[in-house]
């Protein structure tokens, strides 16, 4: 999938100090060669002195919200510093996501429709970005957060469903999922950014935009310093917009009957976009995914406090076999992991059958190395956690497959991670469509 090209457009000069590896080019006829965020932006400007009190963020959810991007979103504000405040539109704080993905809300929206955000941000996903548009306080939030002149921010479906509708981008451009273009056509400026930002508007347009989408919210609110803090441990894509590729050593079938039946397990900090990513992507491929919490309780903390609930508790999925077992990431998640006698044995049995195994992150060096699950297999993590590694040969890469053995170094690199899976399951063209489907 080739990637668009985008230029940055700016319409009231600023100055503007690049992300690491970098080029911005200012002349609105050409478009830069590689840039880490490809971001349109119309009438924005920085102050030069910002806030020293914590900004607040709202970000609301229903069910059928688009998990990964809810998540995402969550999680990059949260490590910016933003006192962010995940709200459920239901009657309850559990919503069920797209995906069959639980996730438990910090508070109900009807308990805070007085207090006020510097930013709202509205994640997608059909029906919660429906949902989203018919829920009249947020929409009474949302308006009079445009009218106070603060920011407001969507993606996917929600500027087309949710923006559009209530009025808001009327004049400004903006982006969203591609199958909704048209009808943003009909109420704003429609643009095929991979995130736009027109005054204090910013929308974006699917999960694999979501990290460039937070980041440059992140930028938005605390300035470029703090998103290039954030977006530097992220992993995050340096060419994002272009086929996914992975690099395999001593290639081997993943072979399933029927249905490929994967195996996620989750534990109080856990990762929490990796988890998702995984369990999104690899449900939108039809496989059979379960997710087993460690412990004694369905519901788990991730590392950024966003709760997820698993589907059982590891003692009932260890009654069954797996063709994959995948670990995320997340330091406590992956202490947690390592010291579980049951999931490490579960573990080395999958390797001793020679069936797939798998992690990310901190999980490589944590869990599989010290318990010699790498042994005479090469290998990748999380940067900071490479020293970890016996064999530091192939550490370089986004996503390793040595064999039955599947490699991936954190939350930016997590849906290539999830694709390479789908794609040892059921090919290079399965993918490729689903890359394509969630903007990869």
């Amino acid at each position: 999938m080739a990637s668009s090209s985008l230029c940055h457009c700016y319409f009231n000069p600023i100055t503007v100090t690049p992300f690491p590896n970098t080029k911005l080019n200012h002349s609105s006829s050409q478009s830069s060669r590689r840039i880490s965020l490809r971001v349109n932006r119309r009438s924005f400007s920085i102050s030069a002195t910002m806030s020293s009190s914590t900004k607040k963020v709202l970000i609301p959810v229903a069910h059928g919200t688009e998990p990964f991007e809810a998540v995402v979103m969550i999680d990059v504000l949260r490590r910016g510093g933003a006192d962010v405040t995940v709200a459920s539109v239901e009657n309850q704080v559990g919503v069920d996501a797209c995906h069959g993905i639980k996730i438990v809300a910090d508070t109900l929206l009807s308990e805070i429709t007085d207090s006020v955000f510097d930013l709202i941000m509205l994640p997608g996903g059909l029906p919660g970005g429906e949902t989203l548009k018919n829920c009249k306080p947020l929409e009474k939030m949302v308006k009079k957060q445009d009218t106070d002149g603060r920011l407001n921010a969507a993606i996917c479906c929600a500027p087309a469903l949710a923006l559009g509708t209530w009025g808001l981008l009327e004049g400004k451009k903006a982006t969203c999922y591609p199958v909704f273009m048209e009808k943003l056509a009909a109420c704003a400026k429609a643009v095929e950014s991979r995130v736009e930002i027109d005054g204090k508007m910013v929308t974006s347009r699917g999960p694999g935009t979501t990290m460039e989408f937070s980041v440059t919210l992140v930028e938005q609110l605390l300035g470029k310093e703090k998103a290039v803090e954030v977006s530097g441990p992220l992993v995050m894509r340096p060419n994002p917009g272009d086929e996914y590729t992975i690099t395999e050593l001593n290639q081997v079938n993943w072979s399933f009957d029927g249905t490929p039946q994967i195996l996620v397990p989750i534990a109080d900090g856990s990762e929490e976009m990796e988890a998702v990513a995984i369990i999104d992507v690899l449900r939108r491929a039809k496989a059979n995914v379960v997710v087993a919490a460690l412990g004694n309780s369905l519901e788990v903390v991730a590392s950024r406090k966003v709760k997820l609930v698993a589907d059982v508790l590891l003692d009932e999925a260890e009654k069954n076999s797996y063709d994959l077992i995948v670990l995320p990431g997340g330091l406590g998640g992956a202490e947690a992991f390592a010291s579980s006698e049951k999931l490490v044995n579960m573990l080395k049995k999958q390797a001793e059958s020679n069936k797939p195994y798998g992690a990310i992150c901190a999980s490589p060096a944590l869990v599989f190395e010290p318990h010699g699950l790498l042994k005479g297999k090469k290998a990748t993590a999380f940067p900071a956690m490479c020293s970890k590694l016996t064999d530091q040969s192939h550490i370089e890469h986004r996503v390793l497959v040595d064999g039955n053995l599947i490699t991936s170094r954190g939350p930016g690199t997590s849906l290539e991670f999830a694709l390479a899976i789908v794609e040892k399951f059921y090919g290079r063209e399965k993918g490729l469509q689903l890359a394509k489907a969630t903007l990869v």
